[in-house]
Protein backbone atom coordinates (compact mmCIF):
# COMPACT_ATOMS: atom_id res chain seq x y z
CA UNK A 1 0.00 0.00 0.00
CA UNK A 2 1.53 3.34 -1.19
CA UNK A 3 2.03 6.30 1.91
CA UNK A 4 0.80 8.57 -0.94
CA UNK A 5 -0.08 8.34 -4.68
CA UNK A 6 0.61 10.66 -7.02
CA UNK A 7 -0.67 11.51 -10.54
CA UNK A 8 2.00 13.91 -13.02
CA UNK A 9 0.10 15.12 -16.37
CA UNK A 10 2.28 15.85 -19.24
CA UNK A 11 0.47 14.79 -22.43
CA UNK A 12 3.75 15.44 -25.07
CA UNK A 13 5.60 16.44 -26.29
CA UNK A 14 8.84 14.98 -26.39
CA UNK A 15 11.13 17.81 -25.41
CA UNK A 16 8.60 18.73 -22.94
CA UNK A 17 7.82 15.00 -21.03
CA UNK A 18 12.05 14.82 -21.09
CA UNK A 19 12.37 18.25 -19.09
CA UNK A 20 9.10 16.65 -16.94
CA UNK A 21 11.40 13.37 -16.10
CA UNK A 22 13.79 15.03 -13.49
CA UNK A 23 10.52 16.13 -11.37
CA UNK A 24 9.16 12.84 -11.27
CA UNK A 25 12.61 11.04 -9.94
CA UNK A 26 12.79 14.00 -7.38
CA UNK A 27 9.46 12.86 -6.32
CA UNK A 28 10.37 9.34 -6.37
CA UNK A 29 13.83 10.17 -4.69
CA UNK A 30 12.17 12.02 -1.57
CA UNK A 31 9.01 9.60 -1.04
CA UNK A 32 10.52 6.09 -2.44
CA UNK A 33 7.12 4.25 -1.00
CA UNK A 34 4.94 6.86 -3.16
CA UNK A 35 2.95 5.69 -5.72
CA UNK A 36 3.39 7.78 -8.94
CA UNK A 37 1.37 7.35 -12.22
CA UNK A 38 1.80 9.43 -15.22
CA UNK A 39 -0.71 10.34 -17.63
CA UNK A 40 0.81 10.47 -21.33
CA UNK A 41 -0.40 10.50 -24.75
CA UNK A 42 0.63 7.05 -26.12
CA UNK A 43 2.57 8.68 -28.81
CA UNK A 44 5.52 9.86 -26.31
CA UNK A 45 4.57 6.33 -23.77
CA UNK A 46 7.89 4.82 -25.04
CA UNK A 47 10.06 7.78 -22.86
CA UNK A 48 8.63 6.14 -19.80
CA UNK A 49 9.61 2.74 -21.07
CA UNK A 50 11.72 0.81 -17.79
CA UNK A 51 11.76 4.56 -15.93
CA UNK A 52 12.14 3.23 -12.28
CA UNK A 53 10.46 6.32 -10.78
CA UNK A 54 7.34 6.11 -12.27
CA UNK A 55 5.11 3.12 -10.73
CA UNK A 56 2.26 2.96 -13.90
CA UNK A 57 2.50 5.28 -17.31
CA UNK A 58 -0.97 5.78 -18.40
CA UNK A 59 -1.27 6.19 -21.95
CA UNK A 60 -4.64 8.42 -22.88
CA UNK A 61 -5.85 7.71 -26.29
CA UNK A 62 -7.68 10.91 -26.65
CA UNK A 63 -9.24 10.24 -30.04
CA UNK A 64 -11.28 7.79 -28.25
CA UNK A 65 -14.23 8.90 -26.08
CA UNK A 66 -14.54 5.03 -24.65
CA UNK A 67 -10.93 5.33 -24.13
CA UNK A 68 -10.74 8.55 -22.48
CA UNK A 69 -13.68 7.43 -20.08
CA UNK A 70 -12.18 4.05 -19.68
CA UNK A 71 -8.75 5.96 -18.40
CA UNK A 72 -10.47 8.40 -16.39
CA UNK A 73 -12.28 6.03 -14.86
CA UNK A 74 -8.97 3.98 -14.45
CA UNK A 75 -7.15 7.37 -12.29
CA UNK A 76 -10.50 7.87 -10.67
CA UNK A 77 -9.84 4.64 -9.03
CA UNK A 78 -6.51 5.07 -8.11
CA UNK A 79 -7.53 7.66 -5.28
CA UNK A 80 -4.68 9.46 -6.19
CA UNK A 81 -3.65 11.64 -2.74
CA UNK A 82 -2.26 14.72 -5.54
CA UNK A 83 -1.96 15.87 -8.91
CA UNK A 84 1.01 17.64 -10.47
CA UNK A 85 0.14 18.85 -13.87
CA UNK A 86 3.17 20.36 -15.87
CA UNK A 87 1.45 21.29 -18.92
CA UNK A 88 -0.81 23.79 -18.26
CA UNK A 89 -3.37 23.63 -20.66
CA UNK A 90 -7.28 23.50 -20.55
CA UNK A 91 -7.00 19.70 -21.23
CA UNK A 92 -4.36 18.37 -18.79
CA UNK A 93 -5.61 20.69 -16.42
CA UNK A 94 -9.25 19.14 -16.92
CA UNK A 95 -7.60 15.60 -16.14
CA UNK A 96 -6.03 16.54 -12.93
CA UNK A 97 -9.66 17.45 -11.89
CA UNK A 98 -11.52 14.58 -13.40
CA UNK A 99 -8.98 12.42 -11.65
CA UNK A 100 -10.21 12.92 -8.14
CA UNK A 101 -7.19 13.99 -6.45
CA UNK A 102 -8.32 17.02 -3.91
CA UNK A 103 -4.82 18.51 -4.39
CA UNK A 104 -3.86 19.71 -7.45
CA UNK A 105 -1.04 21.36 -8.07
CA UNK A 106 0.19 23.76 -11.16
CA UNK A 107 1.46 26.94 -12.46
CA UNK A 108 -0.13 30.41 -12.16
CA UNK A 109 -2.16 31.97 -14.96
CA UNK A 110 0.57 34.12 -15.71
CA UNK A 111 3.11 31.72 -16.63
CA UNK A 112 0.76 28.86 -18.26
CA UNK A 113 -0.17 29.13 -21.87
CA UNK A 114 -3.78 28.91 -21.53
CA UNK A 115 -4.25 30.88 -18.68
CA UNK A 116 -7.62 29.73 -17.44
CA UNK A 117 -6.15 26.04 -16.72
CA UNK A 118 -5.15 27.44 -13.42
CA UNK A 119 -8.50 27.78 -12.10
CA UNK A 120 -8.73 23.84 -11.74
CA UNK A 121 -5.88 23.88 -9.14
CA UNK A 122 -5.84 23.95 -5.94
CA UNK A 123 -2.43 25.33 -5.93
CA UNK A 124 -0.82 27.71 -8.26
CA UNK A 125 2.79 29.05 -8.39
CA UNK A 126 5.44 30.65 -10.39
CA UNK A 127 8.02 28.55 -11.54
CA UNK A 128 11.71 29.31 -9.61
CA UNK A 129 15.06 28.91 -12.09
CA UNK A 130 15.38 29.69 -15.65
CA UNK A 131 15.26 26.57 -17.72
CA UNK A 132 12.14 24.49 -17.73
CA UNK A 133 13.34 21.52 -15.87
CA UNK A 134 13.81 23.90 -13.03
CA UNK A 135 9.97 25.55 -13.45
CA UNK A 136 9.00 21.23 -13.29
CA UNK A 137 10.85 20.96 -10.46
CA UNK A 138 9.48 23.87 -8.67
CA UNK A 139 5.73 21.53 -8.60
CA UNK A 140 7.02 18.71 -7.42
CA UNK A 141 9.04 20.56 -4.61
CA UNK A 142 5.49 22.25 -3.22
CA UNK A 143 4.20 18.68 -2.93
CA UNK A 144 6.80 17.33 -0.74
CA UNK A 145 10.25 16.68 -2.80
CA UNK A 146 13.35 17.58 -1.73
CA UNK A 147 15.80 19.65 -4.11
CA UNK A 148 18.56 17.59 -6.02
CA UNK A 149 20.96 16.99 -9.16
CA UNK A 150 18.07 16.41 -11.93
CA UNK A 151 18.25 13.39 -13.83
CA UNK A 152 17.03 11.64 -16.65
CA UNK A 153 15.82 7.93 -16.35
CA UNK A 154 15.36 6.84 -20.14
CA UNK A 155 15.99 3.21 -20.59
CA UNK A 156 17.06 1.76 -24.05
CA UNK A 157 16.31 -1.75 -24.53
CA UNK A 158 18.67 -4.46 -26.32
CA UNK A 159 16.19 -5.10 -29.05
CA UNK A 160 16.76 -1.01 -29.43
CA UNK A 161 20.49 -1.72 -29.56
CA UNK A 162 20.43 -3.88 -32.24
CA UNK A 163 17.63 -2.20 -34.76
CA UNK A 164 20.43 0.80 -34.33
CA UNK A 165 23.45 -1.61 -34.90
CA UNK A 166 21.92 -3.38 -37.77
CA UNK A 167 21.61 0.06 -39.52
CA UNK A 168 24.58 1.88 -39.05
CA UNK A 169 26.27 -1.86 -40.50
CA UNK A 170 24.61 -2.08 -43.37
CA UNK A 171 25.99 1.63 -44.30
CA UNK A 172 29.04 0.92 -42.98
CA UNK A 173 28.80 3.64 -40.46
CA UNK A 174 31.15 3.29 -37.20
CA UNK A 175 32.12 7.14 -35.84
CA UNK A 176 29.33 9.45 -37.04
CA UNK A 177 27.65 12.18 -35.86
CA UNK A 178 23.26 13.87 -36.02
CA UNK A 179 21.76 16.08 -37.85
CA UNK A 180 18.52 16.88 -36.84
CA UNK A 181 16.30 19.17 -39.25
CA UNK A 182 12.90 18.96 -38.52
CA UNK A 183 11.03 20.88 -35.30
CA UNK A 184 7.81 21.51 -34.63
CA UNK A 185 7.58 24.63 -35.96
CA UNK A 186 9.20 25.93 -39.01
CA UNK A 187 10.45 29.49 -37.22
CA UNK A 188 12.59 27.30 -34.93
CA UNK A 189 14.26 25.24 -38.12
CA UNK A 190 17.44 25.91 -39.53
CA UNK A 191 17.07 25.76 -43.35
CA UNK A 192 17.63 21.84 -44.55
CA UNK A 193 19.96 23.28 -47.35
CA UNK A 194 22.90 24.63 -44.56
CA UNK A 195 22.63 21.16 -42.81
CA UNK A 196 23.86 19.91 -46.21
CA UNK A 197 26.83 22.13 -46.84
CA UNK A 198 27.46 21.74 -43.10
CA UNK A 199 27.84 18.43 -43.40
CA UNK A 200 30.18 18.80 -46.22
CA UNK A 201 32.62 21.21 -43.94
CA UNK A 202 32.18 18.69 -40.80
CA UNK A 203 33.11 16.02 -43.29
CA UNK A 204 36.15 17.82 -44.37
CA UNK A 205 37.51 18.52 -40.75
CA UNK A 206 36.58 15.35 -39.08
CA UNK A 207 36.12 12.86 -41.75
CA UNK A 208 33.16 11.42 -40.00
CA UNK A 209 29.86 11.02 -42.01
CA UNK A 210 26.50 12.24 -40.31
CA UNK A 211 23.11 10.30 -40.01
CA UNK A 212 20.24 12.66 -40.55
CA UNK A 213 17.65 11.96 -38.12
CA UNK A 214 13.65 12.39 -38.58
CA UNK A 215 10.57 11.58 -38.13
CA UNK A 216 6.95 10.82 -40.01
CA UNK A 217 6.25 13.93 -42.51
CA UNK A 218 10.12 14.64 -42.73
CA UNK A 219 11.11 12.41 -45.37
CA UNK A 220 11.06 15.08 -47.73
CA UNK A 221 13.14 17.71 -45.31
CA UNK A 222 15.94 14.95 -44.83
CA UNK A 223 16.35 14.18 -48.20
CA UNK A 224 16.34 17.91 -49.05
CA UNK A 225 20.00 17.30 -46.76
CA UNK A 226 21.49 14.76 -48.02
CA UNK A 227 20.76 16.44 -51.91
CA UNK A 228 22.70 19.59 -50.57
CA UNK A 229 25.53 18.11 -49.30
CA UNK A 230 28.35 17.30 -51.06
CA UNK A 231 30.02 13.31 -51.99
CA UNK A 232 29.88 11.59 -49.65
CA UNK A 233 26.48 12.42 -48.66
CA UNK A 234 24.94 11.87 -45.30
CA UNK A 235 22.83 8.58 -44.39
CA UNK A 236 19.14 9.49 -43.97
CA UNK A 237 17.97 6.44 -41.36
CA UNK A 238 13.95 6.84 -39.91
CA UNK A 239 13.90 5.16 -36.42
CA UNK A 240 11.54 5.07 -33.86
CA UNK A 241 12.18 6.28 -30.39
CA UNK A 242 13.60 3.39 -28.62
CA UNK A 243 16.71 3.04 -31.60
CA UNK A 244 16.59 6.85 -32.27
CA UNK A 245 18.02 6.98 -28.43
CA UNK A 246 20.65 4.15 -29.04
CA UNK A 247 21.79 6.26 -32.08
CA UNK A 248 22.10 9.52 -30.16
CA UNK A 249 23.71 8.29 -27.23
CA UNK A 250 26.74 6.46 -29.99
CA UNK A 251 26.97 9.84 -31.90
CA UNK A 252 30.12 11.98 -31.40
CA UNK A 253 27.60 14.64 -31.67
CA UNK A 254 23.86 16.27 -32.48
CA UNK A 255 23.09 19.41 -34.06
CA UNK A 256 19.45 20.31 -33.93
CA UNK A 257 17.41 23.37 -33.22
CA UNK A 258 14.89 23.56 -30.32
CA UNK A 259 13.14 20.39 -30.70
CA UNK A 260 12.60 16.84 -29.01
CA UNK A 261 15.57 14.84 -30.24
CA UNK A 262 18.01 17.70 -29.18
CA UNK A 263 16.63 17.55 -25.57
CA UNK A 264 16.77 13.50 -26.03
CA UNK A 265 20.41 13.52 -27.08
CA UNK A 266 21.29 16.30 -24.19
CA UNK A 267 19.38 13.44 -21.93
CA UNK A 268 21.09 11.01 -22.88
CA UNK A 269 24.72 12.23 -22.34
CA UNK A 270 25.62 13.01 -25.91
CA UNK A 271 27.38 16.03 -26.85
CA UNK A 272 24.96 18.57 -28.26
CA UNK A 273 25.09 21.83 -30.30
CA UNK A 274 21.78 23.36 -30.04
CA UNK A 275 20.54 26.36 -32.72
CA UNK A 276 18.45 28.61 -31.44
CA UNK A 277 16.20 31.77 -32.93
CA UNK A 278 12.98 32.69 -31.40
CA UNK A 279 12.89 30.25 -28.37
CA UNK A 280 15.23 31.01 -25.47
CA UNK A 281 18.12 28.34 -24.79
CA UNK A 282 17.74 29.58 -21.32
CA UNK A 283 14.92 28.26 -20.95
CA UNK A 284 14.65 25.30 -23.48
CA UNK A 285 18.16 24.64 -24.50
CA UNK A 286 20.13 21.62 -23.63
CA UNK A 287 20.12 21.19 -19.95
CA UNK A 288 24.04 20.14 -19.61
CA UNK A 289 26.53 23.10 -19.37
CA UNK A 290 28.99 21.50 -21.30
CA UNK A 291 26.69 21.91 -24.35
CA UNK A 292 26.91 24.65 -27.03
CA UNK A 293 24.06 26.45 -28.07
CA UNK A 294 24.49 29.23 -31.49
CA UNK A 295 21.93 32.61 -31.47
CA UNK A 296 22.50 35.41 -32.54
CA UNK A 297 20.89 37.77 -29.80
CA UNK A 298 20.89 41.06 -32.26
CA UNK A 299 18.93 39.18 -34.66
CA UNK A 300 16.84 37.38 -31.95
CA UNK A 301 12.94 38.21 -30.92
CA UNK A 302 12.22 35.62 -28.13
CA UNK A 303 8.51 34.38 -28.56
CA UNK A 304 7.07 31.07 -27.94
CA UNK A 305 4.63 31.97 -30.91
CA UNK A 306 4.41 28.60 -33.85
CA UNK A 307 5.25 30.36 -36.89
CA UNK A 308 5.14 29.00 -39.92
CA UNK A 309 8.19 30.18 -42.00
CA UNK A 310 11.71 30.08 -41.68
CA UNK A 311 12.45 33.15 -38.89
CA UNK A 312 14.91 35.68 -39.34
CA UNK A 313 17.33 35.15 -36.30
CA UNK A 314 17.56 31.28 -37.58
CA UNK A 315 18.10 32.58 -41.45
CA UNK A 316 20.73 34.66 -39.26
CA UNK A 317 22.73 31.30 -38.08
CA UNK A 318 25.51 30.55 -40.61
CA UNK A 319 27.21 27.47 -41.39
CA UNK A 320 30.71 28.32 -40.39
CA UNK A 321 28.96 29.92 -37.03
CA UNK A 322 27.37 25.76 -36.17
CA UNK A 323 31.27 24.49 -37.06
CA UNK A 324 32.90 26.87 -34.82
CA UNK A 325 29.99 25.88 -32.07
CA UNK A 326 30.85 22.20 -32.85
CA UNK A 327 34.70 22.51 -32.32
CA UNK A 328 34.26 23.98 -29.05
CA UNK A 329 31.70 21.50 -27.97
CA UNK A 330 34.24 18.72 -28.89
CA UNK A 331 37.21 20.44 -27.41
CA UNK A 332 35.24 20.24 -24.06
CA UNK A 333 35.67 16.27 -24.31
CA UNK A 334 38.91 16.28 -24.90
Amino acid sequence: MHSQRFLLIRLGSMGDVIHALPAAAALHDTIPDAGIDWVIDPKWSRLLEGNPTITNAIALDRKSTVKILAGLAQMRAAKYTCAIDFQALYKSAVIAFASGAHRRIGFQSSYAREGMAALFYTERLNPRGAHKVEHNLTLVERAGAKPSKPRFPLTIHPEDEKVTATELTRNNLEDFFVLNPGGGWQSKCWPAARYGVLHHKLFERYGWRGVVSFGPGEEALAQEVVSAARNPSPIAIPLGIGPLMALMRRAKFVVSADTGPLHLASALGAPVIGLFGPTDPSRNGPFSADDVTVRNLRASVTTYRRGKSYSTSMLSITVDQVVDAVERRLRTLS
